[in-house]
């Protein structure tokens, strides 16, 4: 069905249209879907099926891929050198531990519903189609930004490993704005380079991105391998200036978090494995693996790689743009050559990344067109390669044209604060939808209790960052951590669980996604103002597009039948109908 319904039928339908906008988004902004008919009905408006035929490691593949990008040879040295010091170790297993937490919440999901969208269909089941296209909306933006950042800066890592300067195939234009007057042509062709596999076939994608993977992580073990054999134990305490703080932990537990909440970026990349649940074959057994699997093989890779950085120079020596290359360049033993290895390495990280995010932003953009909230268009699947190819080929012209003018800097101060704030809405969701049944329970003790932490939290998290230190401030955040342990356990205690997870559930329910929203506030307060000025900026863009079209064109569709429950009710009916096919879900 064709997603313009009567209210573009005309100019006056429209203007009709928009004067019940207030009535509509009534209707419809806190509107839900079912599971059922998120992997039936609604799925069957892409015409053909995804195919089943990704097994667990390709989704340990594709986590590994898209997790372990350039950004590790960058914010290593960051970290170690302004917050953590030689600690920067603990740093990444406690950025490990976050990740592996919000991990279990995409897992859940994914599991119990095994459909292209990710985090956009879990929060459209959870709480409604307008939170569900906030956060999509954004979290596409995201991608397409970081993934043109991510081009542009894997022909400045090949450049610098093979001795070509990026001037020689960058192209100045006078007339544009500094920083949009780099013309790359190498960025696009990679970007469509990489389209046009994702187009042809998933699991062809995931044969590339494991060979890209194997040898990117061949490239790391030579990293930490020579780290290891090179470096000196002793760089773990003294530092290189007599007047810098020495000690393992030269900057105390705060340096050591902060360093976590700047090193955390690198883990992301793992929620695109959860968009590719529609393609694999045994989602019970293959998801769980996939994602938690991958997530820890690459904890320990960070943290490897981190102890071996440390080991090579004291952390104040370190150079903070490029800590692993530079610790060798200029050196008068012959060891010069492994800084061009680790550029290469880091050029083989950049294409896996780029690839597994690509996959990913599609998958996402397919699905939110299923739901008529953008147009139908976006939906299709080929009949032929079974992929969204409308999709991939949209988003990837929209990257490649990006990445053809847009300076690296200007991209990267727009990314990471969008992903984590759908890490939030995620962790949110699954508490929501474990204790809440909407004509069953009662939804405001949940909701309640998610407000109350979340404040707890932002208290908490405003305090570390802006209080003067002191024993004041100590107290006041373990006065923080004591209300928001009491708020959690007094409702494990007298809100029962409303469902169970028929196949896998998060673990020590509602702690851990609990820790991971508290943990998700501090990191997003680890953020600077231009992050939340591109997220304001971009939400509001969001709103005006859901308000102009998204609720007209969803309201359109729900009178057509095409959608699931009306005005925000679930069916008691889920259940048993979720129960009726599971073979779409094992």
């Amino acid at each position: 069905m064709d997603n313009r319904g009567s209210s573009f039928s005309s100019l006056r339908s429209y203007l009709s249209a928009l004067a019940q906008t207030p009535g509509r988004l009534a209707r419809r902004a806190l509107s839900v879907s079912t599971s059922y008919d998120e992997m039936s009905r609604i799925r069957a408006r892409s015409g053909s099926d995804m195919h089943r035929n990704l097994r667990w490691f390709d989704l340990v593949g594709l986590g590994i891929g898209g997790m372990v990008g350039a950004g590790v040879f960058v914010t290593t040295g960051q970290a170690t050198r302004l917050y953590a010091g030689p600690a920067i170790v603990i740093s990444y297993a406690i950025a490990g531990l976050c990740a592996l937490l919000s991990a279990f919440c995409y897992t859940e999901f994914a599991v119990h519903m095994p459909v292209a969208g990710g985090a956009f269909s879990y929060l459209r089941v959870t709480f409604g189609e307008f939170a569900a296209f906030l956060t999509g909306s954004n979290l596409i933006i995201e991608y397409v930004m970081s993934n043109a950042a991510v081009a542009r800066s894997f022909t400045s890592y090949l450049g610098a490993a093979i001795g070509i300067s990026t001037t020689r195939w960058r192209f100045t234009v006078p007339g544009l704005p500094k920083g949009f007057n780099e013309i790359d042509f190498a960025a696009v062709a990679i970007v469509l380079l990489l389209t046009l596999i994702i187009c042809y076939s998933t699991r062809e994608s995931s044969v590339v991105n494991m060979i890209l993977t194997a040898l990117h992580i061949m490239f790391i073990a030579f990293v930490i391998l020579m780290g290891f054999w090179k470096g000196d134990w002793n760089n773990f305490t003294p530092s290189g200036n007599p007047e810098h703080p020495s000690g393992f932990f030269p900057f105390g537990a705060s340096g050591v978090f902060n360093g976590a909440a700047m090193v955390y970026l690198s883990y992301i990349g793992y929620d695109a494995v959860s968009t590719m649940a529609e393609e694999v074959r045994n989602p019970v057994k293959d998801i769980p693996i996939g994602v938690s699997g991958s997530v820890i093989i690459v904890t320990v890779l960070y943290c490897l790689m981190a102890a071996s950085m440390t080991m090579l120079l004291p952390y104040d020596m370190i150079d903070v743009e490029a800590p692993f290359s530079s610790a060798f360049t200029g050196r008068s033993d012959g060891w010069e050559w492994v800084s061009k290895v680790i550029g290469f390495g880091a050029s083989f990280g950049i294409l896996t990344s780029l690839l597994v995010a690509m996959l990913g932003q599609a998958r996402y953009l397919c699905v939110i067109g299923r739901s008529n909230v953008v147009p139908n268009w976006f939906a299709r699947v080929h009949p032929v390669t079974s992929t969204p190819v409308n999709a991939s080929a949209f988003l990837g012209i929209f990257t490649a044209a990006i990445s053809l003018f847009t300076d690296l800097n200007v991209l990267l101060n727009l990314v990471s604060i969008g992903t984590l704030f759908v890490f939030y809405m995620v962790a949110n969701a699954v508490i929501y939808r474990r204790y809440v049944v909407v004509g069953t329970t009662k939804p405001w003790p949940t909701l309640s209790f998610l407000c109350l932490f979340s404040l707890t939290s932002i208290m908490f998290t405003l305090l570390w960052h802006f209080a003067p230190p002191g024993k004041h401030k100590a107290i006041i955040l373990g006065a923080c951590m004591v209300i928001a342990v009491a708020i959690l356990q007094i409702f494990h205690c007298m809100v029962p669980q409303a469902r169970k997870p028929e196949f896998w559930g998060v673990p020590l329910m509602p702690w851990i996604p609990s820790i991971s929203i508290f943990l998700n506030i501090f990191l997003l307060g680890s953020l600077d103002g231009p992050s939340y000025v591109r997220f304001g900026i971009f939400s509001a863009l969001a709103v005006l597009v859901y308000v102009l079209y998204s609720v007209h064109a969803s309201f359109d569709a729900q009178g057509d039948c095409s959608l699931g429950p009306r005005d925000g009710e679930i069916h008691k009916e889920e259940v048993s109908a979720e129960s009726e096919d599971p073979s779409q879900k094992a």
